[in-house]
């Protein structure tokens, strides 16, 4: 089966009639030490990663109007990505029986479960599943400091690292949800990331693929299209 999808000619994926794995992040700030398109990267990593899919190029912009008072970061806005991805899943079900979107970045949850759940209401094989760490910290901090420093050690910067606001993100979501991030720190980060490091961030990955696998095998989506 040709993988990736970009490097691929028309009359293989014909003759392959593969299913997709579609990556689906960010371009937002990720603190002091951590590249823009983090969201992006860990997308790309889980989706490259699971078993029987043919991996598409990822959609590298989503909803990240909370990151917006920090330098760099381009949103596309919840509404426009909705449009996106009906529109990306209603043309590759044209030829691939499956799609799946996997999700880096949270704030792309909302657009995601209204595409996934219309794509599917119109008879299309469509789910998302999201690159969630049990216990992770919300943003930049040492669980996505830790996965970049497996999957991209080249662009962290850890001597750059340093803590940002530490209060559970129920705590501190009102202030956000006003003012966005930078309401509530001043150098984007929410959770410590200066003792992050490789293994964890191995043990978090293998973690991630195997609970996405499962769920891939299963194929049960729920009312929002996110696979159980």
């Amino acid at each position: 089966m040709p993988e990736p999808l970009a490097v691929a000619t028309s009359p293989e994926i014909a003759e392959a009639v593969p299913a997709l794995a579609v990556p689906v992040g960010s371009l937002e700030q990720h603190g002091p030490h951590l590249p823009l398109d983090t969201d992006t990267r860990i997308a790309v990593a889980v989706a490259a990663a699971l078993p029987g899919l043919t991996l598409a190029p990822a959609i590298a912009y989503g909803a990240s109007g909370e990151h917006e008072g920090f330098a760099g970061t381009v949103s596309i806005g919840s509404a426009v990505l909705q449009s996106v991805v009906v529109e990306y899943g209603r043309s590759a079900c044209r030829w691939s029986p499956r799609v799946l979107l996997v999700n880096g970045h949270g704030g792309n949850a909302p657009a995601l479960a209204e595409a996934v759940a219309l794509l599917r209401y119109e008879g299309r094989d469509v789910a998302w599943l999201p690159c969630a760490v049990p216990g992770a910290d919300a943003h930049a901090g040492h669980t996505e400091t830790s996965l970049l420093l497996h999957i991209s050690p080249e662009v962290v910067r850890l001597d750059l690292a340093e803590p940002g606001d530490l209060r559970p993100i129920g705590e501190i979501m009102p202030a956000m949800r006003r003012g966005g991030v930078g309401a509530v720190s001043d150098n984007g980060v929410l959770g410590d990331p200066t003792a992050a490091d490789a293994i964890a961030g191995a043990r978090m990955f293998e973690q991630m693929v195997a609970r996405g696998a499962a769920a891939l095998a299963r194929w049960q989506p729920d009312d929002r299209g996110m696979l159980r």
